[in-house]
């Protein structure tokens, strides 16, 4: 840190040579005689220097003081008015003691004022109207406290300004400063001072740093529609340049296809299928033609095509798994080796979870997995260059199966998290993540450590049933959804790290689905025992 004797040394020539008291400078000297003092303080007709002393701004100082130095004085706050009774003060120096904030108004009546220094006081807060007028001041010194930013309109009026010094502060420079940046490029002389975070700017002086380098916009998701409806599944698809998503509608008996209307401006859901309480729609496109793989509580799962293009109806196509199904939860796909395979995650005690591949235009059974009994959903990722499979189970640890050409093997389980219900994952670089959710304890993010998931973070989340991360409109985010609370929306930050950037009033949801309608994007989010709720994803510029 640099001492306050060396930011004072500049002006030396202007104060008439001031001597140095302990390395500070002393702006004071021996009492002379007839000039009141209080203790602590040493004074002359026109300065006084306070040292160690606390409880406030010393009373009873000579009232035409010019300069005042208030050295290891704690003061804690500065309220309005502080300095009212010294109104000729010119130079002001407050250093080395402790003084958390600063209030409006604090140096009001100090109009002749033209130099402050508060330097090494732990200063961490300022109020907005905190400089209010001081008219005339030049030079002001902040170095050496704890400020991470500043209030919009500090400087509001203080035209005679010409010299700023923030070093030594943790200045964020993120849109909250991008006010100052622009007013510090109306002034003759550039800032000291330097950005603390976050990481894109570390390290960059303030002088270096324009107010367009900071990317000042939030994006947030407000209610854009609502659907008559409750949905339990939601799954996205896109065939031909028109993107859709598949509902599944249990208490309907239905699959519902949700696309876009251009000329209403809304979306519309259309039953295309009807079933027996299906619990997942699932679209699967194969060339130019869109497959549905509906699995159902009772009836049968099936696999239904359509005959045309987007509006044509959907025909049965073929039975899914028959005798080898016998309560399916959740479907997921994937290309492997150059084939397209689709799982079941079968929830029944006697059950048994599939892996099926399509050949000669069927899904035929591939593989049955490990009968762990009551398997609640399926993941297909790849984990260091080889495909491979995660497993969720009632009570037990999710499985992670590695791909060996032929079918999938048992590799590890997920130690922590023995009732997990559902595995989601993302990869950010060569990081491959994965959120799970429970309905009683702590949601978790995990990251592959080469042999096995490690946990980087857990999340409160009683009552959750989906942890769903999600690219949407080019922004990262991953969303917790809650049947008793709001839903929480997470931005995905350095690291795999969740921040928390909003709550959605989201009812019982079990999927969110990103949309893309033209330049526009929404967010599905199916609700079990509410309306499906849509919403927009708005841009705002808040740094204005």
């Amino acid at each position: 840190m640099a001492a306050p004797a060396l930011l004072l040394w500049p002006l030396l020539p202007l104060l008439g040579g001031v001597p140095l008291f302990g390395g500070v400078p002393v702006l004071g000297g021996v009492p002379r005689g007839g000039v009141a003092c209080p203790g602590g303080c040493a004074c002359e007709r026109s300065s006084a220097r306070c040292r160690g002393g606390a409880g406030g701004v010393p009373r009873g100082l000579p009232p035409g003081l010019a300069t005042l130095s208030l050295l290891r004085w704690h003061l804690e706050e500065l309220p309005q008015g502080s300095f009212r009774h010294l109104p000729a003060l010119t130079l002001l120096l407050v250093a080395s003691g402790r003084l958390r904030s600063i209030g409006d108004g604090a140096f009001d009546g100090l109009g002749a004022l033209e130099y402050l220094f508060i330097e090494d006081s732990q200063l961490g807060s300022i109020a907005p109207a905190a400089l209010r007028g001081l008219r005339g001041l030049l030079f002001l010194s902040l170095a050496n406290n704890r400020l991470e930013s500043l209030p919009r309109g500090l400087f509001r009026d203080l035209g005679t300004l010409t010299h700023l010094d923030l070093r030594g502060n943790p200045l964020r420079c993120d849109c909250a400063l991008r006010w100052l940046l622009a007013w510090l490029g109306t002034r003759p002389s550039p800032p000291e001072g330097r950005c603390r975070a976050p990481l894109p700017h570390l390290g960059t002086p303030l002088a270096l740093l324009g107010p367009r380098q900071l990317h000042c916009q939030r994006h947030e998701l407000r209610p854009f529609q609502s659907l008559p409806f409750s949905s339990l599944g939601a799954e996205p698809f896109a065939l031909g340049g028109h993107p859709g998503v598949a509902l599944a509608q249990p208490a309907a008996g239905a699959c519902a296809l949700l696309e876009w209307d251009q000329l209403g401006g809304r979306f519309r859901a259309q039953s295309v299928v009807n079933g027996s309480a299906p619990v997942a729609c699932h679209p699967v496109p194969v060339g130019d033609t869109l497959f549905l793989v509906v699995a159902q509580l009772r009836g049968g799962s099936w696999v239904w095509r359509r005959s045309g293009g987007p509006g044509s109806p959907f025909v049965r196509h073929q039975a899914l798994g028959q005798g080898h199904l016998r309560r399916p939860h959740a479907v997921a796909a994937a290309r492997l080796g150059g084939h397209l395979y689709l799982g079941v995650a079968d929830s029944s005690k006697g059950g048994t979870s599939t892996v099926f591949r399509w050949a000669s235009g069927a899904f035929y059974p591939h593989q049955a997995l490990r009968p762990w009994r009551r398997d609640t959903h399926l993941e297909f990722l790849e984990l260091g260059g080889r495909p491979a499979l995660v497993v969720c189970g009632a009570a037990r640890r999710p499985l992670v199966y590695r791909w060996g050409g032929a079918g999938f093997a048992p590799h590890t389980d997920i130690p922590h998290v023995p009732d997990a219900y559902a595995a989601r994952h993302f990869r950010l670089g060569t990081s491959v993540f994965l959120c799970l959710t429970r309905f009683l304890g702590d949601a978790k993010v995990m990251r592959w450590e080469g042999s096995m998931f490690r946990e980087v973070q857990q999340v409160p989340a009683r009552g959750s049933l989906v942890f769903q991360p999600l690219l949407l409109a080019g922004h990262r985010y991953v969303l917790l959804g809650n049947d008793f609370a709001p839903s929480r929306v997470f931005r995905l930050g350095a690291g795999g790290r969740l921040e928390p950037a909003q709550e959605l009033p989201a009812p019982t949801p079990r999927a969110f689905v990103p949309v893309a309608a033209g330049h526009r994007h929404f967010l599905v989010a199916s609700s079990f025992k509410g309306a499906t709720q849509i919403y927009a994803h708005v841009t705002e510029d808040i740094g204005t």
